[in-house]
């Protein structure tokens, strides 16, 4: 048994227990059947709102033995168990498990996912949610939207990297690649794992996919490297935004694309 199955099971009994809670979800990859002895622990937990819980960090205590805590940027305790094990710990009322049903559309694999569920309220928003499709229909908007954002990114990503600013360079480059895997992935109808596009990428997506995305990544911290990233990057993005615009019968942005092509593939380019 994984370390991490160990302590699921510790959550279901605490949970099961604890009488101030109405509902808990797991989610993430134990939830879906994907986990492996990398994987965090992912944990929703809605309390009844007159009872919810005051000492977080004493709850994720029980759980298992932890060598630290912290809160992350979305208010969520991240507990560190024994062994590197992430557990991720949302602390909310039942009043926001309503809420379940706006979340951005997943695999949902109900009866995995619900770990408690006194009055079927869950149940009924994670269907809720089912119902909306693993991936949400894209019209060709969005799609132009998404081909927009990498390019924003891109062209951040050149403009720091002229300036010097080398390290601000590479975070704009990061972003920009969550918005080159979606295109990928649209091209290639490999969408399964859409809310976290990287998540089993060599798996799914071609290998001449998984080669040109391994060249929009910088080898080291250097200008050339980044430079070498952007020219890639926007090599592959063009083509993916070309397929993508002619599948939605999108019309490209000829003049963008043109003072693209001159920026990154000059020595020292401007815009």
């Amino acid at each position: 048994m994984l370390p991490q199955e160990h302590l699921i099971g510790r959550v279901r009994q605490l949970c099961h227990a604890d009488e101030r809670l109405d509902a808990a979800l797991m989610y993430g990859s134990f939830a879906h059947g994907e986990g492996d002895r990398h994987s965090d622990l992912e944990f929703w937990l809605f309390f009844v709102p007159e009872q919810r819980e005051a000492d977080p960090r004493g709850w994720c205590a029980q759980v298992g033995p932890l060598t630290y805590i912290a809160v992350n940027e979305f208010g969520a305790y991240v507990a560190f168990f024994t062994g590197l094990v992430r557990g991720e710990f949302h602390f909310a009322t039942s009043e926001e498990i309503d809420g379940v049903r706006l979340w951005p559309a997943q695999e949902i694999a109900t009866d995995r996912m619900i770990v408690l569920d006194r009055r079927g309220a869950l149940r009924e928003a994670l269907e809720a949610l089912r119902q909306r499709g693993i991936v949400p229909p894209l019209g060709d908007d969005e799609v132009a939207a998404l081909c927009g954002r990498f390019a924003n990114w891109l062209v951040l990503a050149h403009h720091v990297a002229e300036r010097g600013e080398i390290f601000r360079a590479v975070d704009a480059l990061a972003h920009m690649q969550r918005h080159l895997l979606w295109m990928a992935r649209l091209a290639e109808g490999r969408t399964h794992h859409w809310l976290t596009p990287s998540r089993c990428a060599e798996a799914e997506l071609s290998r001449d996919a998984i080669e040109l995305l391994r060249g929009a990544v910088p080898r080291g911290a250097t200008g050339a490297d980044v430079r070498k990233a952007i020219h890639a990057a926007w090599q592959y993005g063009k083509r993916l935004w070309e397929e993508l615009a002619a599948r939605h019968k999108l019309e490209l942005p000829d003049g963008l694309f043109m003072q693209i092509d001159q920026a990154v593939a000059a020595p020292n380019p401007v815009l």
